[in-house]
C-alpha cells in the first residue's frame, strides 16, 4: 500500500515493538509528529524538557529492558541538543534509535535556518548513521538502524530524514515486515580457542573472574554464575558490570580500579590468571597499565575483536557472544578447587572493608538505608560523582539491568532523564536517582517531565554546595586550590521541587533518613528529597592518577603518611 514518509516512520517503529518514544518537536518535525498524534493508542511519546533527557531516557528504558530506545528531535539546534546523549550511549554499548528531520533537500547545504549536519556532527559517536532523501528508501533504513543498534555490541544509530520525505504528498510503497530476531555473535568462536581457555583455567591457582558491561548486554547471568563456581575463583567488577554477578556472594569483591575496593585491587595484583569478561580495561580500571596484574596471564571474552589488545596485552582471547561462550566452557569445564585461594580472599575482605563515619548525614548512610528498606530490589539510575561511587560501593546489585550509570562518558546530567526512561520501561519497579547537587542543577528541569506524565521516580540529591568530585581531586592532588568547584548559592531544592510540581523532603541528620526515605518510598509520585551532607565528604578508597591500583589508600592510610 502506499504511504506518505511520516506514516512510514510510525509503521516502522510499530513494526519493531517500539511503545515509547521521547523527544521534543518543532518545525522540520512537524510531519512526523502530526502522524504520532494519530497513533498516541499505540505509541506513547514521552514529552521532556530538553532534548538531552529525552536521549538520556531513551537510553535509559534501553537499559532496564535491553529493547531499542527512541527518542526524536527537530533539525538544528533540537539535533544536537541529542549528541551528549548519543555520546553516553555510544561508550557504554547502549541501543538507540536517534530520528532526527532535517531542511528539505532543496534547502540543503545553503546554511538555512535551523539546518545542521547532524550525521557529520555524530559520525564518531555513533554505531552507524543515516541521511534519508528518498522516501523510497525510508522503510529499509529504519529497519537497518534498528538491526545495528541491537546487533553485535549494541549502540546508537542516526537517522536523519529531510523534511521533503516526510510530507503527505512524498508517497512510497510500504510492507509490513516482521523484524528477524537477532542472534548472538557465534561464528569466532572456535573449539581451539575454548581449548585453550580451559587449559589456562585449570593451570591456575589463583584465578580471577573480571565482569564488566558486556556480561549484562548479552544477559549472562546464569552462566556466569555457573562458571564462578566451576572456576572457583574470587570476582570483581567495573561500574558497568555491577549485577552481571550476585554482589552479596562470598566470592564477590567489589569494584576494581581507581574507586574500587582494596580485596579487588589487592587479588587482581595477586592472581596468576585473570579472566575478563565483557569489559575493555578503561584507565579508570587499570590505573598505570604497565603495573595491571603483572603476575597474570590475561584471558580476555567479549563480543569485540577491537577491544581485544587496545588497552591491556592479552595472553588469549575469545571473540563471541558472552552467553553463549560460557556455556560451551561451562559444558567443557570440570569444578577446579582454590579453597586456599577464596579463603584467602576472604579474609582481605575482612580485613579491608568499605567504610564511612556513622556520626553525620553521609551519602554512604543513605544508600545503605535506601538498600535496607528496598530490599536491594530498586532499579538504581546515578548522575556522575561522588554519589556515583557511594551508589556503587554501598547497594549491592543482585541482578542485571539494575545499575543504570553513565560510566564511559562520564555524563552529568544523565541520571534524572535516565531514571524516567527506566521507571517507563519497568513500571514495577521502584526508580531511585542518586544525585549530586552539581549534576542535579544540569537537567532538573526534567522533574517537570516527571511530575506533567506522573511518573513516581525518587530523586535524592547529595547536596554538599560544591562539586564533590573535583573538590576531592583538588583537595588530594590540588593544594586545596577550590578553583570553581563552591556552589555557594541560595538555591533551595525544595522549593524548586515543589514548584515543578514535585513532593520534596530534607534530610539532615542521620536520625531523619528512615522515617523520610520509608514516606518517600511509600509515595506513588515523584519525589525529591535534599540531602545534606558535608563539603568535604570524600570517595575512599581511591587510587592517584598514574599510579598502579596495588597503590590504592584509604583515609587511614593518608593520615598516617
Amino acid at each position: 500500500m502506499k504511504l506518505s514518509g511520516s506514516q512510514i516512520v510510525i509503521e516502522c517503529l510499530k513494526e519493531q515493538g517500539v511503545d515509547t518514544v521521547f523527544g521534543y518537536p518543532g518545525g522540520a518535525i512537524l510531519n512526523i509528529y502530526d502522524e504520532l498524534y494519530k497513533h498516541s493508542d499505540e505509541i506513547r511519546h514521552i514529552l521532556t524538557s530538553h532534548e538531552q533527557g529525552a536521549a538520556h531516557a531513551a537510553d535509559g528504558y534501553a537499559r532496564v529492558t535491553g529493547k531499542v530506545g527512541v527518542c526524536m528531535a527537530t533539525s538544528g539546534p533540537g539535533a544536537t541538543n541529542l549528541v551528549t546523549g548519543i555520546a553516553t550511549a555510544y561508550m557504554d554499548s547502549v541501543p538507540i534509535v536517534a530520528i532526527t528531520a532535517n531542511v528539505a533537500r532543496n534547502y540543503l547545504g545553503r546554511d538555512s535556518f535551523q539546518e545542521v549536519d547532524i550525521a557529520g556532527i555524530t559520525m564518531p559517536i555513533t554505531k552507524h548513521n543515516f541521511i534519508v532523501k528518498d522516501v523510497d528508501r525510508l522503510a529499509d533504513t529504519l529497519r537497518r538502524a534498528f538491526r545495528i543498534a541491537k546487533s553485535g555490541r549494541p549502540g546508537p544509530v542516526l537517522v536523519d530524514i529531510t523534511k521533503d520525505v516526510t510530507a503527505p504528498t512524498s508517497m512510497a510503497e510500504y510492507t509490513r515486515v516482521e523484524p528477524e530476531p537477532v542472534r548472538g555473535c557465534t561464528e569466532q568462536i572456535t573449539e581451539e580457542d575454548l581449548l585453550k581457555a580451559v587449559e589456562m583455567i585449570t593451570k591456575s591457582k589463583k584465578p580471577y573472574v573480571f565482569i564488566g558491561g558486556g556480561a549484562v548486554i548479552s544477559g549472562a547471568y546464569e552462566e556466569i554464575k555457573e562458571f564462578v563456581g566451576k572456576v572457583d575463583a574470587p570476582v570483581a567488577d567495573s561500574l558497568m558490570g555491577k549485577g552481571a554477578f550476585d554482589g552479596t556472594d562470598i566470592r564477590y569483591t567489589g569494584m576494581v580500579g581507581m574507586h574500587g575496593t582494596k580485596v579487588s585491587n589487592f587479588g587482581i595484583t595477586e592472581c596468576d590468571l585473570l579472566i575478563t569478561i565483557g569489559a575493555r580495561f578503561s584507565d579508570r580500571v587499570t590505573g598505570n597499565a604497565d603495573k595491571f596484574a603483572r603476575k597474570a596471564k590475561i584471558l580476555q571474552i567479549d563480543i569485540d575483536p577491537a577491544e581485544i589488545n587496545k588497552n591491556i596485552q592479552t595472553d588469549h582471547s575469545i571473540i563471541g557472544d558472552i552467553k553463549d561462550v560460557l556455556k560451551r566452557l561451562n559444558c567443557m569445564l570440570d569444578r577446579q578447587d582454590h579453597r586456599e585461594w577464596i579463603e584467602h580472599i576472604v579474609e582481605l575482605k575482612n580485613k579491608y572493608p568499605l567504610k564511612y563515619r556513622k556520626d553525620i548525614l553521609t551519602g554512604p548512610y543513605i544508600i545503605e538505608k535506601l538498600y535496607e528498606l528496598t530490599e536491594g530490589k530498586a532499579i538504581i539510575t546515578t548522575e556522575v560523582g561522588q554519589h556515583q561511587m557511594w551508589a556503587s560501593q554501598f547497594y549491592k546489585y543482585t541482578a542485571p539491568r539494575t545499575f543504570i550509570t553513565s560510566g564511559g562518558l562520564g555524563t552529568m546530567g544523565y541520571g534524572l532523564g535516565a531514571s524516567i526512561g527506566a521507571k517507563l520501561g519497568r513500571p514495577d519497579a521502584t526508580v531511585i536517582n542518586i544525585a549530586g547537587d552539581g549534576c542535579f542543577r544540569m537537567n532538573m528541569n526534567e522533574i517537570a517531565t516527571a511530575t506533567r506524565y506522573s511518573i513516581p521516580i525518587k530523586e535524592i540529591v547529595f547536596n554538599n554546595r560544591v562539586l564533590g568530585m573535583v573538590r576531592q581531586w583538588q583537595t588530594l592532588f590540588y593544594g586545596k586550590r577550590y578553583s570553581n568547584t563552591t556552589l555557594a548559592d541560595k538555591v533551595d531544592f525544595v522549593k524548586l521541587a515543589e514548584a515543578l510540581g514535585a513532593k520534596a523532603y530534607r534530610i539532615t541528620r542521620p536520625e531523619e533518613a528512615e522515617g523520610v526515605l520509608k514516606e518517600v518510598l511509600a509515595l506513588n509520585e515523584p519525589v525529591v528529597v535534599d540531602c545534606i551532607i558535608d563539603s568535604d565528604e570524600k570517595v575512599w578508597p581511591m587510587v592517584a592518577p598514574g599510579a598502579a591500583i596495588a597503590e590504592v589508600f584509604s583515609e587511614e592510610d593518608l593520615s598516617e603518611k
